[in-house]
């Protein structure tokens, strides 16, 4: 063989096909995108009551924010209470394994996290959990 198309031979068996590659990491990183839980946070930062036996939680989806003068914070939006129950329904349409923690401010009203609950309860929501912070 002339020692041209034996060089160009050479050069064709030497290429690699990336697209190949190419291709699963653009798959990999969608499967990893949709797969991702995505963390909600309520939207204010709030005073605790301190607990003993306080917990932390690690798949807490939805989270609620009850401020010191009972605004009610959900996805960092102030939500009005008669709108709290949609809300709800409507992230847990988003994700059926959903669970609601609610950070309730020491100066929050005991009337205002009942509300909350039973928003959650009306809305098909059973783990619901009230935050709290370790003594220090």
């Amino acid at each position: 063989m002339p020692r041209r198309i034996r060089q160009h031979q050479e050069e064709e068996e030497a290429e690699i096909n990336l697209t190949p590659m190419l291709d699963v990491v653009f798959i990999m990183l969608i499967f990893f995108i949709v797969t991702a839980s995505f963390i909600k946070e309520a939207g204010i930062d709030v005073r605790r009551p301190e607990a003993a036996q306080a917990e932390p939680k690690k798949k807490a989806n939805i989270l609620v924010a009850v401020s010191g003068n009972n605004e009610i914070w959900i996805d960092r939006k102030n939500i009005d209470p008669r709108a709290v129950q949609t809300t709800f329904e409507r992230l847990l349409a988003e994700n059926p394994e959903g669970s609601v923690v609610i950070q309730a401010d020491e100066d929050a009203y005991t009337e205002t996290i009942i509300l909350v609950m039973d928003a959650a309860r009306q809305a098909k929501i059973s783990r619901i959990s009230i935050a709290g912070r370790l003594p220090e």
